[in-house]
């Protein structure tokens, strides 16, 4: 089986997000984060999140893409149970039954979205429109066969020399080559 898992390709979470989630957690769609409000009055990092935010199940932060990766029987459960605490603890769930059966419908979406090959992203975008919430999900996935070559990298040397140093002119290479 396939679940998502929030990752961090960039700091940018941090910033955009009020609480951005931990890279590695299990996610969840999480637009019923925003039933208690009015989506057309979020404003700020709350509104990016209602927008772009999937919801890391263990933080309750947000993360704009998913990772699709294999996951056991066991991490399915897990993420139900963390899910269920956190409708009890943070949104009010009336009884653990009703936690356990909205966490595990949660999780029944996010794992319906992990239909694509393992190591694809994800991003959501979420709108609000004649009432309703409405996602849409789009892929990203690496492209197929090998990753261009760098045009310089850096190597840092521990031990050598600090003073050593080596100096390349590169407009007499060139010239040399023109010869």
């Amino acid at each position: 089986m396939k679940l998502l898992r929030t990752i961090r390709l960039d700091p940018s979470d941090t910033f955009v997000f009020e609480r951005a989630a931990e890279p590695g957690e299990w996610a969840v769609s999480g637009a019923f984060a925003f039933w208690n409000s009015n989506p057309a009055g979020l404003e700020g990092k709350n509104r990016t999140a209602f927008r772009s935010g999937f919801l890391g199940v263990s933080t309750l932060g947000w993360s704009t893409l998913v990772q699709v990766v294999e996951a056991s029987d066991e991490d399915r459960a897990n993420a139900v149970d963390m899910l269920a605490d956190q409708l009890i603890a943070k949104f009010g769930a009336p009884t653990a039954a009703d936690a356990v059966a909205a966490a595990q419908e949660e999780v029944a979406f996010a794992e319906s979205l992990c239909s694509q090959p393992q190591d694809t992203l994800i991003a959501v975008h979420r709108v609000f429109e004649d009432g309703a919430v409405r996602e849409s999900f789009r892929t990203l996935r690496p492209r197929a066969g090998p990753k261009p070559a760098r045009a310089f990298s850096f190597l840092e040397v521990e031990g050598e020399d600090a003073q050593q140093s080596e100096e390349v002119d590169l407009i007499a290479m060139v010239d040399r080559e023109r010869k």
